[in-house]
């Protein structure tokens, strides 16, 4: 079973920044994607980033220029930096790994809220 440990969330006022963290239980190269998914109250999840096993990345267009997604094998964990936080940005995310055939798993979120 894997596990996926989110980090990193709180309040931050707008133009802010913050960093989430997502600690895998199997090395992140192992999966053939992972990324940062985000779901604010009554709207749908949607994907925010995400980070291929060759190391190449995707944005949604409203973060683009504004966050980051990297990782460390090492330390099997995938960041998301978040710089010029808006009060939009405010929703619940959550870290996603998975294969292009096969399980998709998922963390249990961290509240990140940008007030105005």
């Amino acid at each position: 079973q894997v596990q996926l440990v989110e980090s990193g969330g709180g309040l931050v006022q707008a133009g802010g920044s913050l960093t989430l963290s997502c600690a895998a239980s199997r090395p992140t190269f192992s999966f053939d994607a992972m990324g940062w998914y985000r779901q604010a109250p009554g709207k749908q999840r949607e994907l925010v980033a995400n980070i291929r096993s060759g190391g190449s990345t995707n944005y949604a267009d409203s973060v683009k220029g504004r966050f980051t997604i990297s990782r460390d094998n090492a330390k099997r964990t995938v960041y998301l930096q978040m710089n010029s936080l808006k009060p939009e940005d405010t929703a619940v995310y959550y870290c996603n790994a998975g294969y292009n055939v096969g399980p998709t798993y998922w963390g249990q979120g961290t509240q990140v809220t940008v007030s105005s």
